[in-house]
């Protein structure tokens, strides 16, 4: 399918969203949820799979269902269809903190390599699949999986990451040590793979993990400050958590003197 040519504007600083300009009979395709408003007279339109594929037949929309569900995505995406005679505008909003990525896969060998909750929305004819890792060992440690995603084509594709982005540009044989979760995207050319720390003790109290991504150039890699998995595990934390019928009081005078009067007598070897 040729793709569509289309105009954007992302706007805001710590929470983004695009806005696409569609001409008449353009369109752009959203991950499920992601939309945000669109003006009257774009066609908003459930299909199974992907964009690209809804005019390859019943075997084409089942095989891109197919690579969404193994990539953790819906089995439907949601088309947007400019059905009027003027420019009409959509806009898709951020799930989370950070920043909003255009990805002209023109510009970057038509192929780019992402995490598997990183796409947005593209324009129509993206087509989106599945990255298998060539090396169990990355596909086993590598913090996202033995599959990644990819998105492919000539057209625009809008990449979403946490916290703050920063693209390294790779030169050959040029290695970088990343962790696992800041890997946003990197280019087809590129080498990912995983090495483990080193030392015991590093492993074990560093907080780093196990494993580190390595990845060398040639080529482009995007990383992010904030993987949601991150944000994810200090909210758990930080929640209250109810044990026995009775919530944490954090900050508690009470609280924590019982628990270093606990602490203390443990440490004593009481047997009170």
């Amino acid at each position: 399918m040729a793709m569509d040519v289309v105009d954007f504007e992302i706007k805001g600083a710590e929470m983004q969203f695009v806005e696409v300009e569609l001409d008449p009979g353009e369109a752009a395709i959203g991950e499920a949820g992601s939309m945000m408003f669109m003006d009257a007279g774009i066609d908003m339109d459930t299909i199974f799979g992907d964009g690209s594929g809804q005019q390859s037949g019943l075997f084409g929309k089942l095989l891109g269902a197919g690579k969404r569900l193994i990539t953790g995505e819906s089995l439907f995406t949601t088309i947007f269809t400019n059905q009027s005679s003027g420019k009409k505008r959509v806009a898709f909003a951020a799930p989370y903190p950070g920043k909003i990525l255009p990805m002209d896969l023109s510009k970057l060998g038509g192929r780019l390599i992402c995490q598997k909750d990183s796409f947005l929305c593209a324009a129509r004819g993206v087509s989106l699949g599945i990255a298998l890792q060539k090396k169990l060992g990355t596909g086993f440690f590598g913090g996202e999986g033995f599959i990644m995603q990819k998105l492919e084509g000539d057209g625009l594709a809008f990449v979403h990451a946490g916290g703050t982005v920063v693209r390294r540009d790779l030169k050959p044989g040029e290695t970088l040590m990343i962790d696992t979760g800041c890997v946003v995207a990197y280019t087809s050319e590129v080498d990912f793979d995983i090495q483990y720390v080193g030392k015991i003790k590093t492993a074990l109290f560093g907080g780093e993990g196990l494993f580190l991504a390595k990845v060398t150039g040639p080529g482009q890699v995007w990383l992010q400050s904030l993987p949601f998995s991150r944000l994810a595990s200090r909210i758990f934390a930080a929640a209250p958590q109810n044990r026995g019928g009775g919530g944490r009081e954090e900050g508690s005078l009470l609280g924590g003197l019982g628990a270093g009067g606990l602490l203390g007598s443990v440490l004593g070897g009481s047997d009170d």
